[in-house]
């Protein structure tokens, strides 16, 4: 873990940025969750947001109410930044992963403010 700069997880993922030279500075971000790695931009995290409160606001109505599983099937589909990958996941699963991506928002504004303010 000493090549990595974690910024938030929860039980479900794990969102860091990978620790470089200072001549690569990058400010993409590594998340990852189930068996899946994205690395985005924050404007690409941005955009997952979105995607992800479109399939909760969605996905609500559509969970069966005779489901044996009562909503861990992987029924919903949320979209991702990469436009070509759509990933299926249950309902629990995008509360989840919201939470990853809201805490991961959140810690990169909050670092930002600090950087801006020149706060170590």
């Amino acid at each position: 873990m000493n090549e990595i700069s974690p910024i938030y997880q929860n039980d479900f993922g794990i969102a860091f940025q990978w620790k470089q030279d200072k001549t690569q500075k990058t400010n993409k971000v590594q998340l990852i969750f189930r068996d899946i790695g994205l690395l985005l931009t924050p404007t690409e995290i941005q955009y997952f947001s979105k995607c992800i409160n479109e399939t909760l606001q969605s996905g609500k109505g559509n969970l069966c109410e005779d489901c044996k599983v009562k909503g861990e099937c992987r029924s919903l589909l949320l979209n991702s930044p990469a436009h070509q990958i759509t990933f299926a996941v249950s309902f629990q699963e995008v509360v989840e992963i919201k939470d990853l991506i809201k805490g991961t928002l959140f810690k990169l504004q909050l670092d930002s403010f600090f950087d801006e303010m020149g706060i170590d």
